[in-house]
């Protein structure tokens, strides 16, 4: 029986893999201020979380293949917390990443010059705990949050 549910969740991962999800905005500023609001643990814990009853107080991001990228989100009330942990698997600064997550997950971000922007696509493997949807509107609160905090930045 154990064998059965481990293969079964393996099959489910698999799965959910194919399904990635993938969300962007555009950015006021350079690829350059862009990369560096989103990358720099001084401006990451401005903005990582969805929402104002939530913050983010520690992180560390270890800007290198083989390097871990780490946040802590939490309630403001202190009601419920988690950490999130990641370690680079591609870098190609000031253009894009990919992270593999704890459970084996990857995200892939992308930063890509436009005229007065810079787009930022983020995909990433869905985990089976949350509907897709909720996952969706999640990380991208995260990413609209960013984009309020960056175009905030004086250039």
């Amino acid at each position: 029986m154990d064998k059965h549910c481990t293969r079964r969740n393996r099959e489910k991962l698999i799965l959910l893999k194919m399904n990635k999800i993938t969300i962007k905005t555009q950015v006021k500023g350079d690829v350059q201020q862009v990369w560096n609001a989103y990358t720099n643990p001084q401006h990451i814990i401005n903005w990582n979380f969805a929402t104002p009853e939530w913050h983010c107080p520690a992180t560390a991001n270890d800007l290198r293949i083989g390097g871990e990228y780490f946040t802590r989100m939490e309630a403001k009330d202190g009601s419920f917390g988690f950490d999130f942990k990641a370690i680079y698997k591609e870098l190609t600064p000031e253009q894009s990443f990919v992270y593999v997550l704890e459970d084996g997950r990857e995200v892939s971000v992308s930063f890509i010059p436009q005229v007065d922007t810079t787009e930022i696509v983020i995909v990433f493997d869905p985990e089976n705990q949350n509907p897709i949807e909720i996952q969706q509107a999640g990380w991208k609160a995260i990413l609209d949050n960013f984009k309020r905090y960056a175009e905030g930045l004086k250039p």
